[in-house]
């Protein structure tokens, strides 16, 4: 039951860091307002809009993983993890395009991220067998960590 109400306030909290992210992207002006010391990263316009959706379905496969775990399919959860958000999720999300706009840091926060995706998707292979969800979780946390990282640091316009 603890772990239910764990991913129930995990997914809460993602939601809400998604929409004011979203609306922070739609409606950022290229000065910061007050209070938004984030970096300011200029994306060529279409560039910008395609990682916008890849962030976007990167919490989407955050709230599929939720549901998959919270569910006991662990195997899902792994499989989400990988190939939408692992390391295996490079080339379909156009990485290499998108990386040489980035600061040296902003690229090093996402691969940190793809990385602790890609270790999620083993621990979650592993709670499938052992029925301990635990190290799945701290590695499904890793994963945010890196997403909390980058979007209190930068800014996309």
């Amino acid at each position: 039951m603890k772990v239910k109400r764990a991913l129930a306030a995990l997914a809460a909290a993602i939601a809400l860091a998604a929409f004011a992210q979203q609306h922070s992207h739609e409606a950022a002006a290229p000065e910061a307002g007050p209070g938004d010391a984030r970096e300011l990263v200029r994306f060529p316009e279409a560039m910008r809009l395609h990682t916008i959706a890849n962030m976007r379905d990167h919490l989407q496969s955050l709230q599929e993983i939720d549901l998959a775990l919270s569910r006991g399919d662990f195997d899902k959860a792994s499989g989400v993890a990988e190939q939408r958000l692992g390391m295996s999720s490079l080339e379909a999300h156009g990485a290499s395009h998108i990386a040489p706009f980035m600061p040296k840091p902003m690229q090093e926060i996402g691969e940190r991220m793809h990385r602790a995706a890609s270790r999620f998707a083993v621990d979650a292979q592993n709670a499938s067998v052992t029925s301990d969800v635990k190290p799945a979780l701290a590695s499904l946390a890793a994963v945010m960590q890196q997403c909390v990282a980058c979007h209190a640091a930068y800014r996309l316009h």
